[in-house]
Formats: C-alpha cells, sequence, structure tokens
C-alpha cells in the first residue's frame, strides 16, 4: 500500500514518517540543511515477508506544491498530518482540497507534536479538523494524536496502518500498464533509473515499454517495487524501473512509461471540472492555468463546453487546451491552479482524449462526452454506441480507457453491437443503427434507379455521396458489402443496383461477346485495343465497340480508356497489386514501380493508372500516386 502525507509546512509530516518507519525521508541535502522538504521523500515499513507500506513525503510549502501534486496522484491512502499547537493552517486546507477533488477517500488524520499541547488543546484541534472535513471525501477519517518526539501514539497509528493494509484488496490489475514518472537519474553501474507510481497494469522485468513523450522504446531491465528486488510490478506500487535503450536527456517528471505504443500525448483534453467552494467568483471560460495530471506541471486554458461561467462549488464540461502535451486517459484525476501558480481553483477527471479538431462544444459533442463520463466501461461504451450514428472507433475507445481492443471489442459483443473490420480498424455500430444505414443504402440505391432508368446503377462512392448522413472511412462499404452478401444488391465491377435491374446481353451482343472474351482474357493485363480485336475476329471497330458498351453495362468488362476495355477482375487485381505497391511505397506509386510489377507497357501502365485516379482509388502527386481509398470501396463484390 502507499500511503502520501499531507498537510502545512512545519507541522512535522516527515519526522512523523521517520518515527513510524524509522527512515529519514529527506534525502536532498539542502531538505537536511533547512530542515524544509522540498521535493518528493520516500520510506518503506516492511511488516511480513513480501508485505511494504510505502510513505511519499510531500513538501508542506506553498512554493512546493507541485512537487506535492506529483506525490499524491495514484496513491491508496492519505495521511493528513496538522500540528496541535498550530490546527489547520492554509497549506492544510489547500491539501485537504486537493485530496478531495483527486477522490482520495481513505486515509487518516495525524495530530502531531501533541507533546507540546495541553488535553484541552487536543480536543479543540480534533473538533476544528473534524468540521472541516465534514464536507469533504475526507470525512471518514480517523484522527491519531500523535507524537514523533516522544513516541505517545505512535504505535497506535501504526497498527492501524498495518490493519488498513491488511484489509485492502490489492487494486484491479485493469488496463495497460502506466507508470507516472516523478525522478529520473543515472545510478553509476546500473545506468537510467525512472521511479513512480504504477497507475494501472503489470510490468515485468524484459518487458518493452515506451515513453509518451517521446514514443521511444526502452527495455525494462531491473524492477525493485516498493523498494524491494522483484521481477515484476503491478498497479498501485512504487517502483523504480532501470531502462536501456533510452537516454535521460528525453525523461522528464510528467512522463509517462507504457506498455501501448499507440499511447501518444495530447494537447487537447475533455473533462470535468469542480470549482472549489471557497473561490471568491466564478472561473470563467479560457481561464489559464497550471494543469496538474499525474507527476505532469503544464499550463494552458480551460474551454467550457456548456457554461460561460462556472460558479464556485459546481461543475461543468470543459476542454484543457495545454501549451504542452502530456499523457491522460479516461478517469484520470487532475488540479488546475491559477495562472501564476499560488493557489489551487479546482480539479476534476478525465473524459475523452480523442476531441474533435472542431466543434467541441457542439451539442452532439456535449451530449457524447455525458455518455462517455462513466466509469463503467460497458455502460459508457453502450450510451457512446447509442449516439454514434456512423459507427464507434474501438480502438480510440480503447486506448481512452486504456483497454486492449479486444476487451473493447467483447464489450461490444456483449451489447450486440455490429463489429466490422474496414481498413484493419475496429468499428462498432448498435444493432438499431446499423438497420437504419441498410435502409438508407436502399433508399438511396432505389431513387438512383428512379433517377438514372438508362444506367446499370451507381459506383459505390456514387451511392455514398446520396446518403443523408456522412459515415466513417470504410463503415458504408461494409453495410454494401453485407447487402451484397444476401443477394439484395447485386455488383458487377463498379456498379451496384437491385436485381430486378440486372441488365442481359441480347443474343446478338452476347455471341459477340463469347467471341470476345476468350482473347481479352488471353492476356487480361493487356487487353488488346479496340480495332485490334475488330481485325482479330473480323468484325468492323464500331460493332465491337456497341457490344463491349453493353457488356460494360452487365459488369462484364470496365472501359479503362477510349479504346481499350478490361474484364473486371483484371482491374480488381491490377488495383491490388497498386495497393499492395502502396504499403511499401510510403512515397508514393510511380509509373515505373508499378510497370516493373505487372510486366506491362509504359503507355497502358500511365493509361490504368489515370482511371484509378478518376476512379477515386489513387490520387496524384508529382510523378508518384497514392491510395487514397480501399480496393473493395471503388471495385465493390466479389471478383468475376
Amino acid at each position: 500500500m502507499i500511503i502520501a502525507t499531507a498537510g502545512h509546512i512545519d507541522h512535522g509530516k516527515t519526522l512523523l514518517v521517520k518515527a513510524i518507519t524509522g527512515e529519514d525521508a529527506d534525502r536532498l541535502p539542502e531538505e537536511k540543511k533547512r530542515g524544509m522538504t522540498i521535493d518528493l521523500g520516500f520510506a518503506y515499513q516492511q511488516y511480513q515477508e513480501q508485505k511494504v507500506i510505502g510513505f511519499v513525503d510531500v513538501p508542506g510549502h506553498e512554493r512546493f506544491i507541485g512537487n506535492m501534486l506529483a506525490g499524491v496522484t495514484g496513491i491508496d491512502y492519505a495521511l493528513l498530518v496538522i500540528a496541535s499547537d498550530d490546527g489547520p493552517m492554509p497549506q492544510t486546507k489547500e491539501h485537504l482540497a486537493i485530496l478531495d477533488i483527486l477522490g482520495i477517500s481513505e486515509g487518516a488524520v495525524a495530530l502531531t507534536k501533541i507533546d507540546r499541547v495541553e488535553s484541552s488543546r487536543i480536543e479543540e484541534v480534533t473538533k476544528s479538523t473534524t468540521s472541516l472535513l465534514s464536507s469533504t471525501n475526507l470525512n471518514k477519517f480517523p484522527i491519531f494524536p500523535v507524537s514523533s518526539v516522544t513516541g505517545q501514539g505512535i504505535k497506535t497509528l501504526t497498527d492501524h496502518l498495518l490493519q488498513v493494509t491488511e484489509n485492502t484488496k490489492d487494486r484491479m490489475k485493469k488496463g495497460g500498464f502506466r507508470l507516472a514518472i516523478d525522478r529520473a537519474f543515472i545510478k553509476p553501474g546500473v545506468g537510467l533509473v525512472v521511479t513512480g507510481t504504477i497507475f494501472s497494469g503489470q510490468i515485468k522485468v524484459g518487458d518493452q515499454v515506451y515513453l509518451t513523450n517521446t514514443m521511444r522504446s526502452a527495455r525494462v531491465r531491473d524492477i525493485r517495487a516498493n523498494n524491494q528486488s522483484s521481477e515484476d510490478g503491478s498497479t498501485g506500487q512504487r517502483c523504480a524501473i532501470n531502462l536501456t535503450g533510452i537516454d535521460k536527456e528525453l525523461v522528464r517528471r510528467g512522463d509517462w512509461v507504457v506498455s501501448n505504443p499507440l499511447m501518444k500525448t495530447i494537447k487537447k483534453i475533455d473533462v470535468s471540472l469542480r470549482i472549489l467552494e471557497n473561490e471568491k467568483r466564478p472561473f470563467k471560460h479560457w481561464t489559464s492555468v497550471h494543469i496538474h495530471l499525474g507527476a505532469a506541471d503544464v499550463t494552458g486554458r480551460v474551454a467550457l463546453l456548456n457554461n460561460e461561467k462556472i460558479p464556485p462549488g459546481e461543475a461543468s464540461l470543459a476542454q484543457l487546451v495545454l501549451d504542452t502535451p502530456i499523457g491522460a486517459v479516461a478517469g484520470d484525476r487532475f488540479i488546475i491552479r491559477d495562472q501564476s501558480a499560488q493557489r489551487t481553483v479546482g480539479g476534476g477527471h478525465v473524459i475523452d482524449i480523442f476531441s474533435p479538431n472542431r466543434g467541441r462544444a457542439r451539442k452532439e459533442r456535449v451530449k457524447m462526452l455525458e455518455a462517455l463520463n462513466n466509469k463503467d466501461d460497458s455502460i459508457a461504451l453502450e450510451k457512446a454506441l447509442n449516439l454514434s450514428p456512423s459507427g464507434l472507433d474501438l480502438e480510440l475507445f480503447s486506448i481512452t480507457r486504456n483497454l486492449p481492443v479486444h476487451q473493447a471489442t467483447k464489450l461490444a459483443i456483449a451489447l450486440e453491437a455490429i463489429i466490422i473490420s474496414p481498413n484493419q480498424r475496429t468499428i462498432a455500430l448498435s444493432k438499431p443503427i446499423w438497420e437504419i444505414l441498410r435502409d438508407e443504402t436502399l433508399s438511396a440505391l432505389d431513387k438512383y434507379h428512379l433517377n438514372h432508368s438508362n444506367k446499370i446503377g451507381p459506383s459505390l462512392l456514387q451511392l455514398s455521396q446520396n446518403l443523408k448522413r456522412k459515415l466513417m472511412d470504410g463503415v458504408f462499404s461494409e453495410i454494401v458489402n453485407s447487402l451484397v452478401d444476401q443477394n439484395i444488391i447485386l455488383s458487377d465491377g463498379m456498379f451496384l443496383y437491385r436485381p430486378n435491374r440486372k441488365p442481359v446481353l441480347d443474343q446478338k451482343d452476347l455471341n459477340l461477346w463469347k467471341e470476345i472474351q476468350p482473347i481479352i482474357t488471353k492476356t487480361p493485363f493487356q487487353p488488346p485495343v479496340i480495332h485490334d480485336l475488330a481485325n482479330e475476329i473480323g468484325k468492323s471497330p464500331e460493332m465491337v465497340m456497341t457490344t463491349l458498351r453493353q457488356a460494360a453495362k452487365t459488369g462484364f468488362v470496365i472501359q479503362v480508356g477510349k479504346n481499350r476495355f478490361f474484364e473486371t477482375s483484371a482491374i480488381k487485381s491490377l488495383a491490388n497489386i497498386f495497393s499492395d505497391l502502396s504499403q511499401s511505397e510510403t512515397q508514393g506509386v510511380s509509373p515505373r514501380v508499378f510497370k516493373d510489377q505487372t510486366k506491362i507497357g509504359r503507355n497502358l501502365t500511365i493509361e490504368i493508372l489515370e482511371f484509378f485516379d478518376r476512379s477515386g482509388l489513387s490520387k496524384r502527386e508529382g510523378n508518384t500516386r497514392k491510395q487514397i481509398r480501399p480496393v473493395n470501396e471503388v471495385f465493390p463484390g466479389p471478383e468475376k
């Protein structure tokens, strides 16, 4: 169990930790010289084999509140220290407010220096402390009068802490590994060591991890968990991790060590924000603040999403717009202080880390944040699905909630959502929304048939443009594919149509097609032009052109150039070759690369690539082309 001290300067926090553990938590020479804690200190009490209580001793001076905040995030238990002679002081109240906002409801109060006062003073301070705690999450904290000098009450407090530790279940190890770095240093003969509290997940020696500020990878060489050598570390423990493969210059307090390489830092975070009751005026939109989250301390502004002001003691949805990106996930607690970092103003918890670039305060976005503002992942997902008419990206949801994608997918399946995987993404749609989108697709297709009676049907891109709503990339093609699989829609080449609209060749064209097909099939990637084809079968070019245009309407062939038709399956094969090349040619696919891969001439290569541009598969950039849509979106349906 990790216990953090809190309280006003010179109220005896460090001395109390030493009285309990026998260890001096002040580690800096300046701290020992000045008799004042400046940065975080650490001490440990082993009470059983493999059982340890860890203490984080925080500074009490208002100038070092940032260091205090770095120490109290991610802890199990708070020990609020109040000197019996002084009673509650300004930093007592600020530290209390911070613990309250951070949601720390487990802890105790130590009334120190009782050797200096009469019993009546102890009773007086006990009453004032009880009153101070009454309106907070800390209202059930027991109060222990102690003296670190005489030892009076220390055993009673220590026994209580040991009992709490015995009764405290290990925190759930849910989610990916995250450690908030509060120190980083080079240990001679060992190398880079980072320390901090594990917020979630587990880590083992040999694991590969990532630093969020650079996303550089590192390897775990050694672990000390709660001041003991260990092969692993888990949620709630203080850990020192020896990392290899990364320089100290790249590590700073406030960074995170994580197991998920997709968990990057962000500059916009959607949150629930509560303003302290003792604030003298309402909190205004776009106020400059200091934000403390994990061990990070950054500046930024607060954009209010459903109010222009937040009255003292009330809460609102907001967006933190940061000057420096930090790591965060849903549920992380944070504190905001005023622009000069002199006063704690409020705090709250993270809701979403994937804020849209525009429309952060739109009605639909606010409703989505209200839906996601739930600790229960399943409830949040269910509400979000019902508000996602174009589908919900489960990868983004899982990163925000610090879940593996497969776990988010299981939650969605349990909610009877439809799961699709376009473009290597995992998208979930609620069953009612899925059915609505299928109906809208069929209505759009029927309307197209009504307005274009002389055409076989629209391409996938044309049909999507007739929908009432814009869907996420790949979602519409999955909807169409589901309808094609059930033969509710038919697809031939580039065109989609209802079964009763399928065109057929008349006998004359069918007979000529039977002569043409073997010729263009013989060299599928290099079919002859119309003139050569006509000469080979002894027909006029005009007659061949007429038949091929009818064959194109049936989906047998696709007209790529003015005088050249390809079998549909050949075009889809060429499109797949282009798509595969796009994965390896990161700067774009050049005509030469495509030509070498397909073994066709340069002129025909250019003709095919220009057709891909017109079809919406690719986009030309200089002398290269980049794929802009998946093949099955441009050429839907099974290959012939």
